[in-house]
């Protein structure tokens, strides 16, 4: 073996050795750079003749060029290692499962509130929803409740930092008892002709079920809940159709004939009389404990004239409800919270 056959084999042994396309390009200046081996070969054909010039000039160039061979030869593999070791790392498991979407599923008190709303519709109720945002006569004045009364406090809510047209002041609703007036004063502008010439209006049946404000936080209160305020005005409607009405709807609600109601006297300021309805299951965990549902009763007759509706004439009840607490007894939940934490370890369970 010559000595140019030598160097060709030098180089091909510092390229396979090179780990680095950085130590590659180092190997390759110690052969084919200004000071390289090659180079300075071919600085040394000046000292020699014409003739020798063109024998050793030719074995040299064929030296450069097995080199240069094997420079591009490592350095093709060495792109090929290191696409193969991003395509390893890279890798996908054709093998496995796609990802999938989670299915969702209806809020728990969604359900309880399409579940009121169907067996009240089955009734022959409306549903009606109207602006979280009050005015102060509709939330408090028109219920028969006016300014500095202190059953106020009993449904103290949050307030807007401004009025309507009427320099009215402004909150948060803390019932969806507001949508009592607004739906009655429809209804009785709606048959104001009949009304004017003692004819019979129909009567109105509708439920509200909508998201309420108070100032109120523990594990059964939240400052954000739910009610579903309910109304039945007619000529003859009595106490009775109350008591049978919410007796038949939380009997299909807890899916129950053996369930009990009781109305239990109590104060609101836009019933008279008024009566808390307290249920008690026959079997389960809280079997025999009487349980507070809703308030109710007999609509005042102040509020019936804000209805736009004549008391002598007109007559019925109301009640509500929240559906918060409803759900709680029919998926036996003992802290209102976790309806608002947004927690899907627990909200999965009634998908």
């Amino acid at each position: 073996m010559n000595d140019l056959d030598q160097l060709v084999s030098a180089a091909l042994a510092e390229f396979t050795a090179a780990p680095t396309p950085a130590e590659l390009e180092n190997a390759k200046a110690r052969f084919m750079g200004k000071s390289g081996r090659v180079t300075e070969l071919l600085k040394g054909l000046a000292a020699l003749s014409h003739d020798e010039k063109k024998t050793r000039g030719a074995e040299i160039n064929q030296t450069k060029q097995r080199i240069e061979a094997a420079l591009a030869a490592r350095r093709q593999a060495m792109a090929a290692e290191q696409l193969e070791a991003q395509l390893r790392a890279e890798a996908l498991d054709v093998s496995l499962p796609g990802r999938q979407r989670g299915v969702g599923g209806l809020h728990p008190v969604s359900r309880t509130i399409e579940r009121i709303e169907s067996i009240f519709g089955s009734m022959g109720f409306d549903v009606a929803e109207g602006p979280e945002i009050e005015t102060d006569w509709m939330s408090f004045t028109a219920l028969n409740n006016p300014e500095n009364h202190p059953a106020r406090s009993m449904q103290d809510t949050f307030y807007v930092d401004m009025k309507d047209e009427q320099g009215q002041w402004l909150n948060l609703r803390p019932h969806t008892s507001p949508m009592q007036v607004r739906y009655a004063r429809a209804h009785a502008a709606r048959y104001a002709s009949e009304l004017a010439t003692g004819q019979p209006m129909p009567e109105i049946r509708v439920i509200a079920p909508g998201r309420t404000y108070r100032v109120d936080s523990d594990a059964t209160h939240s400052p954000m809940f739910h009610q579903c305020e309910g109304l039945w005005i007619g000529e003859n409607v009595s106490f009775k159709d109350l008591k049978v009405v919410f007796t038949d709807f939380c009997r299909k609600f807890f899916e129950s004939d053996e369930l009990q109601l009781r109305f239990r006297p109590s104060f609101f300021p836009f019933t008279e009389p008024s009566a808390e309805i307290d249920i008690a299951f026959a079997s389960g965990p809280l079997k025999g404990q009487w349980l507070e549902v809703a308030g109710s009763g007999q609509v005042h007759p102040n509020v019936v004239r804000n209805y736009g509706l004549d008391p002598e004439r007109h007559i019925g009840f109301a009640f509500g409800m929240g559906p918060d607490r409803l759900t709680m007894l029919r998926y036996g939940v003992n802290d209102l919270r976790l309806f608002f934490d947004g927690d899907l370890r627990f909200l999965q369970q009634f998908r």
